[in-house]
């Protein structure tokens, strides 16, 4: 996985809404991974806007997959940011 992970954040190097990031959880990583939970390897955390905790990643983790996941996220609807949510959500 870890070729398709370098991939991953070379193709998304710059982007504005993401970022594509790893952690040595065995050397100098290990606190941050501590922190989060991690306890098996590879583990994938997603982390939205503000989100402190981080979720897991349960998806394919392929180049395919992951690009997919990786280029549709964003902002989320929400009353701060009512422009990226669908007519049944704002209502």
């Amino acid at each position: 996985m870890k070729p398709d992970w370098d991939k991953l954040a070379t193709e998304f190097e710059g982007a504005d809404k993401v970022l594509i990031a790893d952690a040595d959880c065995t050397g100098a990583g290990k606190p941050l991974c501590e922190k989060f939970g991690v306890r098996g390897y590879p583990t994938l955390k997603v982390f939205a806007e503000g989100d402190e905790e981080g979720e897991d990643y349960k998806g394919g983790r392929d180049l395919a997959a992951l690009k997919k996941f990786a280029a549709e996220l964003g902002p989320g609807c929400s009353v701060d940011n009512p422009e990226v949510c669908s007519t049944e959500q704002k209502e």
